[in-house]
């Protein structure tokens, strides 16, 4: 991404923070796996939303108005030694000319000069409780210029919420943003379809799953979030991860996975037979399903509320439901009485972005945000049939079905950005069979 859509972000920050503020933001840190072995880094979403830096250990503060410079990087210095054994650092050096600081000190000296920054501010924005360790440093900091006070130092006055406006600003996706979206969707389809075509009875999950690594990978992405892999009765886990059991002749497969790109998630979920044929039975609820997809889908576009496509997929499933006797009454009453959460027990989707359930608040006061242009959403209906079910004919049982797009908000309604990946039953028996 182009550094000008990171300096665009943070002027547009700052202009809302106003002068006499000070914004402070800590990455993440590099977190142990086991022993002397760290998880692979993945940077904090805000941080990277404002800087595009990819290191640990490293604070950005931003001074609207500040003669000196706006835009400050505190990371890690260069260091020949390290770097041979853990990888190139940007230095100094390279937090000004690379990623557009105004200044750049190294994290060892924060302790000396960000107090001096803070000195003179009324407001500081900060997103308190995130990283408790360096909250404790800021207070620490505000507390030794309170301590100086009679010695006329002006001390901050307030904390301010920064992801109250951060993450409102990230809610409303840009052109870059949207190419990196879009290229996310168009790998994480190909991926599916990989899926789909070589799924046989007797495979393991781990081993479909495995062909989500492989394209990923190969196309220079990485999951966005764990895969869910799970046939049979394990597609009635809403979050499966195991991904380790054998794939038998006659169940369905759901699979919700998808890739992120420089740090922009994909999601999608699709359900298909491990054998390439749908049983009548899987086909009712499955048409079900893709229904209420259709309905819900239908319904997003600006000025309508969060929850309408929910509404809309929680009537079609509840209608569809009683025709085929899985509940019994009069839809409306049953939808009253949320009868549906038997089989249908999550929303139909969230926000889409840096995070796969992205930022961004889903009411405004005590009403559903209203829908706009810009805005990214999942739509995901599901029913979920485990066996056993009470009062549940035996040839229901073990049928999970999630259905999963990803969804942009446009000037007239929406844009499917997963829409190349097929979804009708006989779209999807005909890939399996090719």
């Amino acid at each position: 991404m182009k550094k000008t859509e990171f300096k665009r972000r943070r002027s547009q920050l700052m202009k809302m923070m106003g002068k006499g503020t000070i914004a402070i933001l800590a990455s993440a840190s590099q977190v142990t796996r086991n022993r002397d072995v760290d998880f692979p880094f993945r940077q904090d979403s805000d941080f990277l939303y404002l800087t595009g830096f990819s290191e640990p250990d490293a604070v950005m503060v931003l001074i609207p108005g500040r003669k000196h410079g706006e835009y400050i990087l505190f990371c890690r210095e260069k260091d020949p030694e390290q770097e041979t054994w853990h990888g190139r650092r940007a230095g100094q050096e390279g937090a000004v000319e690379d990623y557009d600081a105004d200044d750049s000190f190294p994290i060892e000296d924060m302790d000396d000069i960000l107090p001096g920054l803070l000195e003179g501010t009324d407001a500081i924005f900060n997103i308190m409780g995130r990283y408790p360790e360096f909250d404790q440093q800021l207070i620490g900091w505000v507390n030794h210029i309170k301590a100086q006070s009679r010695a006329g130092l002006h001390v901050p006055s307030e904390f301010v919420s920064l992801d109250y406006i951060l993450h409102d600003m990230r809610l409303f996706k840009s052109r870059e943003e949207l190419k990196l979206m879009r290229k996310a969707a168009t790998i994480s389809v190909s991926a599916h379809e990989r899926a789909m075509k070589l799924c046989r009875p007797g495979h393991y999950e781990f081993q479909i799953a495995a062909e989500f690594d492989h394209e990923f990978r190969q196309c220079g992405a990485q999951h966005a979030y764990p895969a869910i892999v799970g046939g049979g009765a394990n597609g009635c886990i809403l979050h499966y991860t195991e991904n380790n059991e054998v794939l038998n002749d006659g169940d369905l497969l759901l699979i919700d996975s998808g890739c992120e790109v420089q740090g922009y998630a994909s999601d999608i979920t699709r359900t298909f037979p491990v054998n390439g044929k749908y049983s009548p039975a899987q086909r009712d609820i499955y048409h079900i399903v893709l229904a209420a997809q259709v309905a819900a889908i239908k319904k997003v576009r600006p000025g309508n509320h969060w929850n309408d496509p929910h509404n809309a997929a929680v009537r079609v499933i509840t209608r569809g439901l009683t025709e085929i006797k899985l509940l019994k009454g009069n839809p409306t009453r049953l939808i009253k009485e949320q009868a549906y959460r038997k089989f249908y027990m999550h929303r139909t989707g969230h926000w889409l972005g840096l995070d796969v359930h992205d930022v961004g608040d889903y009411k405004v006061g005590d009403q559903w945000r209203l829908l706009e242009s810009g805005m990214v959403l999942t739509i995901e209906p599901g029913i979920y049939i485990p066996a056993h079910s009470k009062g549940v004919h035996r040839k229901w049982w073990d049928i999970g079905i999630r259905i999963e797009d990803d969804v942009l908000v446009t000037n007239t309604g929406c844009e499917v950005l997963t829409e190349a990946l097929v979804k009708k039953p006989d779209d999807i028996e005909a890939l399996m069979a090719g």
